[in-house]
């Protein structure tokens, strides 16, 4: 069994991770920023240093690590205040990145996933499902600095020997989920009237456990070192067909309206909210051949199931 140590363990995808190490009998150390955020059975290390300036003094020399799975980030900002956003985002994700792998590197670690995000490649795809090696457009900061830490750390990881894994998903779901899936199910919990019946783009999404199950394969599995993997579910549901389904297992019907895609993104122009609309109508399919076939790699949950289980814990909340 391995020792992995878990960057961003009490985040959303983070504890789901540590659960799946546990249960699978590895020793996992989680990097928290704040103490006792853990789950039962991780052992827990408490850095507060900002972009991990703080990582390599406070590396324990007992702290004997097989593998680093890189979560913790800047993510969206709802409403931006810095005055540099790119730079706020690269601070973090691209600086801090490369310090967890320097210090990773120098205690002997032979391996780091990082967990990055389609948002680094693109936010459409275009008419096909998105590949690993297509041309990376990134729109935002966010992606950019994706982008621009998945490089530094393939350039670092070629220099040095350590094992770099990248891997990008798309919008993830499940039990805790927040932003705008958790507006997608109040709204159908509500009974609110959804533009929605219109769409008939796909969109890849992943349920959190079958993350965390290819996030732990990427860890352990030898055919994983420096190999950049997508992973999504097996199905790319429509938002139409997502919004129904979470109805059905809400026990809320959802109530869709038949709006022309043109006409939401008219709208969204006018309200000043054009990403956000070409984010309900636009396709963004991935391709996941290269880790279902490099490391025999299936998700373990069908979206169905995924969302019958995010529904139930919604349901219990409210």
């Amino acid at each position: 069994m391995s020792h992995v140590l878990v960057t961003g363990a009490n985040g959303f995808v983070g504890r789901a991770l540590c659960r799946a190490l546990r249960d699978a009998g590895h020793t996992v150390t989680g990097l928290v920023r704040r103490a006792d955020q853990l789950e039962n059975g991780v052992n827990e290390w408490v850095d507060a240093s900002a972009d991990f300036a703080c990582i390599a003094a406070g590396w324990a020399a007992v702290l004997q690590v097989d593998c680093v799975v890189h979560l913790a980030a800047r993510v969206h900002v709802m409403h931006e205040d810095a005055a540099d956003p790119d730079a706020a985002f690269r601070a973090t994700n691209v600086d801090g990145a490369l310090r967890v792998a320097q210090a990773a590197w120098r205690h002997g670690v032979r391996r780091l996933v990082f967990v990055s995000s389609v948002k680094a490649l693109a936010e459409g795809d275009s008419g096909r499902p998105l590949r690993e090696d297509d041309p990376p457009t990134p729109r935002d900061a966010y992606g950019r600095s994706k982008l621009a830490a998945e490089q530094a750390l393939v350039r670092y990881g070629q220099e040095t020997g350590l094992e770099v894994v990248i891997v990008r998903p798309p919008l993830v779901y499940g039990p805790q989920v927040g932003a705008n899936f958790l507006r997608l199910m109040d709204g159908v919990w509500k009974g609110v009237p959804l533009p929605l019946a219109s769409i008939d783009a796909r969109r890849s999404l992943v349920y959190v456990e079958n993350l965390a199950d290819a996030l732990m394969h990427c860890a352990m599995d030898p055919r994983a070192a420096h190999q950049c993997f997508h992973v999504a579910d097996g199905e790319a549901p429509t938002v139409a067909e997502l919004a129904r389904s979470l109805g059905q297992h809400l026990h809320k019907p959802a109530r869709l309206l038949r709006v022309p895609p043109g006409w939401l993104r008219l709208a969204g122009r006018l309200a000043g909210r054009s990403a956000h609309v070409d984010r309900l109508v636009g396709a963004l399919q991935l391709d996941t051949a290269r880790i279902r076939t490099v490391l025999d790699w299936q998700p373990p949950y069908s979206t169905d199931e995924g969302l019958a289980a995010t529904a139930r814990w919604y349901r219990s909340t409210h």
